[in-house]
């Protein structure tokens, strides 16, 4: 029987991070918010999201380590507790919570796949965001030599976590900031996971909140090399998985 959580790493969204919340908390799993070394003004807000359910947990970091470091800490909270599944979804309100229900019922139905969220964008998004995608997209095609993703950076997925927790026995190399989203997507691809994509819509607000910065497509790159020369090593298995039967 699965028992699942919400997963929502949390860095200076004080004003959404209670409407993610309480969207979570419609369908009766537990939430953990991982508090990414937030300022005091966040961390008020944060508290006021926990006191909304017992069913509301919070991870303080103690100083800002990226998102991907977030929901490490995320993971290895709810292995630890016994959780099956972890729901991640970011803090601030962009990703339509509607659709929540029905990654639950793929997760349900495929409780080993990763269920894996890719965006159907208002026309309030930057091109600039619909470009870097497609280049990061095209990068990790290639070092899966898959189209086994529709996108590689939505935070909108559920993880099977007895297949995580095999992927951190291996104390892999994974990217911490921005670059963890598509990362691990590369690596448990390669460790054999199967996935199921569904589509969410995102948002784009003109006053949101966004701590995607230029430096990140200089860990994005890196990432994306780091994993090219990882695929040329599994070249034989990347390559013989598309004829398994």
């Amino acid at each position: 029987m699965s028992k699942r959580f919400f997963l929502i790493p949390d860095y200076n969204h004080p004003d959404t991070i209670g409407t993610v919340v309480q969207s979570c908390l419609v369908h009766g799993d537990d939430i953990l918010i991982v508090d990414d070394g937030s300022d005091a003004y966040t961390k008020k807000r944060i508290a006021e999201a926990a006191a909304l359910s017992d069913r509301v947990h919070v991870v303080a970091l103690e100083q800002n380590s990226g998102k991907g470091a977030a929901v490490l800490a995320g993971f290895r909270w709810g292995i630890e507790r016994g959780y099956t599944h972890a729901f991640q979804l970011d803090a601030d309100a962009q990703q339509d919570a509607t659709a929540i229900a029905d990654f639950l019922s793929q997760s349900e139905a495929n409780p080993q796949a990763l269920i894996c969220g890719y965006p159907v964008y208002d026309d309030q998004v930057p091109l600039s965001r619909k470009w870097g995608r497609r280049i990061t997209d095209f990068w990790v095609m290639v070092n899966t030599l898959s189209l086994a993703y529709r996108d590689s950076l939505c935070g909108f997925r559920v993880y099977p976590l007895e297949r995580v927790a095999r992927w951190l026995a291996k104390r892999p190399r994974v990217g911490l900031r921005m670059d963890f989203d598509c990362d691990i997507l590369v690596q448990l691809y390669w460790d054999g996971i199967r996935v199921v994509n569904l589509p969410v819509r995102v948002f784009y607000p003109p006053d949101g909140i966004s701590h995607f910065h230029a430096i990140e497509n200089l860990y994005l790159s890196k990432m994306h090399a780091r994993n090219f020369f990882g695929m040329l090593a599994r070249l034989p298995k990347l390559l013989g998985r598309h004829f398994h039967a």
